[in-house]
């Protein structure tokens, strides 16, 4: 699929327009699925679907398998009959999610949907939702967590009661019968996001596009995870982390990015067979047809901070299980499409195991114009195989980053790119799109020219991050043909190469 030449547009669900104050899984998503086929893209590359935990990062969540609830699509359940259409408050539009409003007036929404459903008779909806009960393994672990944090007024698993925290099999089952009616209630709403995921997807499926998710090789302390899975990961008999995640000193920040993950005990992983990964790995492609891995380096090696440490300085590599995981995974799942992230301290090993399974890596413009020309980012030296970006969820847009570069920087890009002054998004766009790369993918800021007030993250920092959407009016009459006209100048429009 990733082996030729295509196009593709990243931009989080959440960041779609729509009257519930956040982008969610509705008709706004059909029409950005339309307006991507029209344009000729292959794909749509999204961040991770899971419920955020910490400062509303889909790369902190409360799992690794269930869906984000905000992103339901009221309407829907205004149509099931699961809500009344008196009941269904709509927002006005703007072009930030205020989180904490959102999540509060949105809950009590979908909470009245779920209490109406789970009351109803026996019917076909009953039998569906049943089914996917009965064959979603992961599913009552998460409803279970999840009702044991309302109970305990949202602290973290490890701030519980012992007889929660550190829960034994006796205590589970009376805790599962003490907690039934909530547990009901977050099943519903998994049942609902991951109805209506599938929905998008098959859309985008009959359009031609491609869904591309996104996997962080970490998960969350605070997360169903590490909760019922405490054996699969570096912690003490209490519970708490001895040596946390992150990474050294990198373009990003001289003290290295501090993330807090719990690290793998990869050794009982592997006398598991690493049938965790598996049964991860399989979820996913079940609701994404390409997986780009989150710090893929840290399978072979990941950076180790002892607990304690104020910043990642003091952290170390540790070796990881390399092909040990990947030739699991393909014996178990077959071909894995599947793009490496690959950016920061890479070293022949980590590229070695790239290349083995012949993964596509990542080549960020942005990070081309910051040495001489033998950068591995400028796109003289890409290789078929990559997949190349103007810039990623943790980068400023591609407007921002030209903005805040140096007359003498900006003289750089600009001679490099043949486009003077404001024509430097132009030039990075058709640098991808024009590089021997088989895939690029365009953040949808910068298709829409838009600058650092519509940037999605700063690595580092924990507030005020993915908060952007965008309003229908944001787009330019001309864009579709725009786009199009490029992608087919450079070989990249599905529409005529199917």
């Amino acid at each position: 699929m990733l082996r030729k030449r295509g196009c593709g547009v990243l931009l989080h669900p959440t960041s779609l327009p729509g009257p519930e104050g956040v982008g969610t899984l509705g008709d706004d998503a059909r029409h950005f699925i339309d307006i991507l086929s029209a344009m000729g893209m292959s794909y749509w590359q999204v961040l991770p679907l899971s419920p955020p935990a910490c400062g509303n990062s889909p790369y902190s969540a409360f799992s690794a398998f269930a869906g984000n609830p905000l992103m339901i699509d009221l309407r829907q359940l205004v149509i099931d009959g699961d809500l009344t259409r008196a009941s269904h408050v709509e927002c006005e539009q703007k072009t930030t999610i205020d989180f904490g409003a959102v999540s509060k007036n949105k809950t009590v929404l979908l909470r009245r949907a779920a209490m109406k459903f789970l009351k109803q008779e026996a019917s076909a909806r009953t039998q569906e939702f049943w089914h996917f009960c009965d064959t979603t393994p992961w599913l009552h672990d998460y409803a279970l967590f999840m009702a044991l944090k309302l109970k305990y007024r949202g602290k973290s698993w490890h701030l519980w009661p012992q007889d929660a925290s550190l829960m034994t099999a006796g205590i589970y089952e009376k805790a599962s019968a003490e907690l039934g009616p909530e547990i009901g209630i977050q099943k519903y709403l998994q049942w609902q996001f991951f109805t209506q995921w599938r929905e998008i997807r098959e859309y985008a499926s009959q359009s031609g596009i491609a869904i591309i998710g996104d996997l962080p090789i970490f998960v969350a302390y605070d997360s169903v995870d590490v909760w019922s899975h405490r054996e699969l990961f570096l912690l003490d008999s209490t519970g708490n982390p001895n040596v946390v995640a992150g990474v050294p000193p990198d373009y990003f920040s001289a003290d290295g990015q501090l993330w807090g993950n719990p690290l793998y005990n990869w050794t009982v992983m592997g006398e598991q067979g690493y049938q965790w990964w598996i049964e991860r790995f399989r979820s996913m492609f079940s609701l994404v047809d390409i997986v780009r891995i989150d710090h893929f380096r840290g399978f072979e090696a990941a950076w180790h901070v002892p607990v304690g440490e104020k910043t990642a300085r003091g952290g170390s590599w540790v070796a990881g299980p390399a092909h040990a995981l990947f030739n699991a995974l393909v014996a178990a799942c077959g071909q894995l499409p599947i793009i490496a992230e690959d950016l920061g301290v890479i070293t022949r090993e980590v590229e070695e195991l790239r290349d083995s399974y012949g993964f596509p890596g990542m080549k960020i413009l942005q990070f081309g114009f910051d040495s001489g020309p033998s950068n591995p980012y400028l796109p003289h030296n890409y290789q078929h195989n990559c997949v190349v970006y103007t810039g990623t969820h943790d980068n400023d847009t591609t407007a921002g980053w030209y903005a805040a570069r140096s007359d003498e920087q900006r003289r750089h890009v600009d001679e490099y790119l043949g486009f003077p002054g404001d024509g430097a998004v132009a030039g990075l766009l058709r640098s991808a799109l024009m590089s021997v790369a088989d895939t690029a993918v365009i953040p949808f800021q910068d298709l829409l020219g838009v600058g650092s007030e519509a940037r999605m993250n700063v690595p580092g920092t924990a507030d005020d991050n993915w908060k952007w959407r965008f309003s229908w009016d944001l787009l330019p009459r001309d864009l579709v043909e725009y786009v199009k006209h490029h992608l087919e100048l450079y070989g990249r429009n599905q529409s005529t190469l199917r």
